[in-house]
């Protein structure tokens, strides 16, 4: 948003909104007075001339709203920047770069800790930088996959573990309350067991294995629901689109989370007393309940891609 600081600036001086106080200019918001009436004060340029993170943030917001025509503008930002997003979002609608019919949010997020209970930390002390640590989180997932009877191939296998690393970590960050501190564990988030990815990736290409086993199926069977665990796994698939609209309206992203478990328990749970590929079980049956499986993959595959997380046919 370079090219348009300069035009921010000259508009706010246009709508006499900003002032010049110690050579930079800053505007002064009443209506974020503190409680001696004193108004919150915002600076857009520094004395230098040099341009501010209210600055780009002013500009972004009109992209946005003008270029984009959002209605809906979600930042999802440290809790700690709760006063600068208040500034931002005030002047802004003052300012006119966002119409009084767009909605500003800002959804403030916890910090992640070590086990210590002390936010995140190399052990020199540093800050942990995303790019190391999603490179350590395929190396742990593939060191994991090692240890599993596989036919895949080494290349096969590394796409695996970079599907299955990443996904862990953005799945242990996503499934928390957002605005709760949580507590980062390798060994929690990299788990086959629980509420993780490698879980939900596993349910996945379970029902692929599923698939290959039974060969060529008639998509165009209707689901009949007769034994109680089909039942509760229809049940549950029916609700995606009703996670998917209360993740929308509250902007909490562990909802569809612990919807995915969910379903994914209720797959094993039918998996286990509803069997598809045994002799003996009834043609229009084993048909059926394929298709549940389909439908069953198909929620799995739109949720996790929802969260950003990729699944695999075989694991």
């Amino acid at each position: 948003y370079n090219d348009a600081l300069e035009g921010v600036i000259s508009h706010l001086e246009s709508q006499s909104l900003i002032e010049e106080d110690q050579g930079a200019k800053v505007a002064f918001l009443q209506e974020l007075a503190d409680k001696k009436g004193n108004p919150s004060p915002m600076i857009v340029q520094k004395s230098g001339g040099g341009f501010l993170y209210a600055t780009t943030d002013l500009a972004a917001a009109e992209y946005r709203a003008k270029t984009l025509q959002a209605d809906r503008l979600m930042y999802f930002i440290d809790a700690r920047q709760s006063l600068h997003m208040k500034q931002v979002f005030c002047l802004a609608k003052k300012a006119g770069f966002v119409g009084e019919h767009v909605s500003l949010e800002h959804h403030a997020f916890g910090t992640m800790m070590g086990k210590d209970g002390k936010p995140f930390k190399t052990r020199a002390g540093g800050t942990v930088k995303l790019a190391e640590l999603l490179v350590e989180a395929e190396q742990r997932a593939a060191d994991l996959l090692a240890q599993r009877e596989t036919t895949l191939t080494p290349e096969q296998q590394q796409e695996v573990a970079r599907k299955v690393g990443i996904g862990a970590v953005k799945y242990a960050d996503l499934s928390k309350t957002r605005t709760n501190d949580y507590i980062f564990d390798w060994e929690a988030m990299l788990s086959f067991e629980g509420n993780t990815a490698p879980y939900l990736q596993y349910a996945y290409t379970r029902i692929q294995s599923v698939f290959r086993k039974a060969g060529a199926r008639d998509e165009s069977v209707a689901i009949t629901i007769e034994a109680p665990a089909e039942r509760e796994l229809a049940l549950k698939l029916l609700q995606l689109g009703e996670v998917v609209q209360a993740v929308a309206d509250d902007a909490m992203p562990h909802t569809l989370c612990a919807y995915l478990y969910e379903v994914a328990s209720a797959y094993m749970s039918f998996y286990e007393h509803c069997p598809m590929l045994k002799e003996g079980v009834d043609e229009a049956v084993k048909a059926s309940r394929l298709q549940l499986c389909a439908q069953t993959a198909s929620v799995l595959s739109t949720g996790l891609g929802l969260l950003g997380i990729d699944t695999m046919e075989q694991m």
